[in-house]
């Protein structure tokens, strides 16, 4: 076989190992927040629950909605007879026949509709709230991540330099001009950094997993976009109104559809009016003209009228409307508890944002004050006045006051997306609705 024949033969191989050997950065795929946002909806099994169970209130809606519309049963009931033909199951046994129904005026039916339709809006808000969830997860998912990896980098420069300078220690307590205790201090400065990289290397992959799983993606393909994280509202809304969250208006609208249930349990002693109709045509067989006069009989019958119901005694019924009583006072009482808590909720984020953003504020400037620190450290080596060890400090300010930096500015942005969604406007900003 010809070399040239060979590395043909090999070929596929070869492509594979290349492929084997790319680094995940060219694999990856560059996903943004918003990208990211709209993945997730699409994935989530919390949003599918919900809106199965918007829909399966809505066709419960449909179904009351429905009962005025005339049902029409077509059949027939076909049996011997002996003697006057009697009924089968409430009807007389005929080759044909035709039904309809419906109700006209039940006092009761206009409220068990009305809590049916209410019950379909609270399915619609909780679907809502539950799709603000996703958004949330998602985001802060999104951010931290960012906030890891870029940490994660900037360790990983300064690895380097505290390598560096524990080497150069090292030498200079071999040549007598360090003690070991300074030695020591700079393998301690090493091992703090390796701490903190293996601290953001952990955090990041548990984080990245848990974006993969919400967003359908490889962890391996994923590649953050820190310039698609939008800017959260700096200002507080002055206001504290809690019936603008989803949740609260379900659980409003939920004892608003226990209270009109219970009112039609009530109204369920009062009269009632139903349509009915009916067509058959009957059979010889079964007797009928045997027990009518001569020339009476006729096959073909129908019968249209009203049928009206007085409630006089059922015992049942007074109980299951003290049972919706019930459900309506404790539908009533969430719905109190929802808004109080939403209310509290709200005014803690407002006042934390307020406080966050102080503390954001002293970080930031006692970074800049470590950054100008290690400047001037720097401009003292060059003249010979400060050694490794100050520098080395210098260093380790810098990097830890640029951690807190980060950390206070990521708990402010975990503030305002909480205060996004209990206002109801975290979907519009995530998602870039104007």
């Amino acid at each position: 076989m010809t070399p040239i024949s060979c590395l043909l033969a090999r070929t596929p191989g070869i492509l594979a190992a290349l492929l084997f050997l790319l680094p995940t950065s060219l694999l990856a795929q560059p996903v943004t927040l918003k990208r990211a946002v709209e993945l997730a909806l699409k994935h989530a099994t919390a949003t599918d629950i919900a809106a199965a169970d918007e829909q399966r209130a809505f066709a419960a809606y449909r179904e009351l909605r429905n009962n005025f519309i005339p049902q029409l049963t077509a059949g027939a009931g076909l049996g011997w007879s002996h003697g006057f033909p009697l009924s089968l199951e409430g009807a007389a046994p005929s080759l044909f026949n035709l039904t309809a129904q419906s109700p006209l005026y039940h006092f009761e039916l206009r409220d068990f509709l009305g809590a049916a339709r209410s019950e379909s809006t609270s399915a619609t808000l909780h679907k809502k709230d539950q799709r603000n969830q996703v958004i949330q997860d998602t985001v802060l998912t999104y951010a931290e991540l960012l906030k890891w990896e870029q940490r994660l980098s900037r360790l990983k420069e300064t690895a380097a330099d505290s390598e560096q300078t524990e080497a150069a220690v090292a030498e200079r307590v071999k040549a007598g001009i360090d003690s070991e205790l300074e030695g020591t201090k700079a393998r301690l400065s090493t091992a703090r950094v390796r701490l903190r990289i293996a601290e953001a290397q952990g955090a990041a992959d548990v984080l990245r997993q848990h974006l993969s799983k919400l967003i359908g993606i490889p962890p391996a393909e994923i590649q953050l976009e820190s310039d698609s994280l939008p800017a959260t509202p700096e200002t507080t809304p002055a206001t504290n109104d809690a019936d603008a969250n989803p949740m609260v208006k379900a659980a409003v609208e939920h004892a608003r559809a226990q209270f009109l249930r219970a009112q039609a349990e009530h109204k369920s002693w009062l009269p009632s009016l139903d349509f009915a109709a009916q067509y058959a045509v009957l059979s010889r067989f079964n007797n009928y003209q045997n027990y009518f006069q001569p020339n009476s009989f006729t096959r073909n019958n129908a019968t249209i009228g009203g049928v009206i119901r007085f409630n006089f005694l059922n015992a049942p019924q007074r109980a299951r409307a003290q049972a919706a009583d019930a459900d309506a006072l404790k539908a009533s009482k969430q719905a109190e508890a929802a808004r109080n808590q939403v209310s509290e909720e709200t005014l803690r984020l407002q006042r934390a944002l307020t406080q966050l953003q102080a503390a954001r504020d002293v970080a930031q400037l006692e970074s800049e004050i470590a950054l100008k620190t290690l400047a001037a450290v720097r401009t003292r080596m060059d003249a010979g006045t400060a050694t490794l060890h100050d520098l080395d400090d210098a260093r380790t300010q810098v990097s830890e006051r640029f951690i807190t930096f980060e950390d206070v500015t990521f708990e402010l942005q975990r503030a305002q997306v909480g205060l996004l969604r209990a206002t109801g406007d975290l979907e519009s900003w995530a998602l870039g609705f104007k």
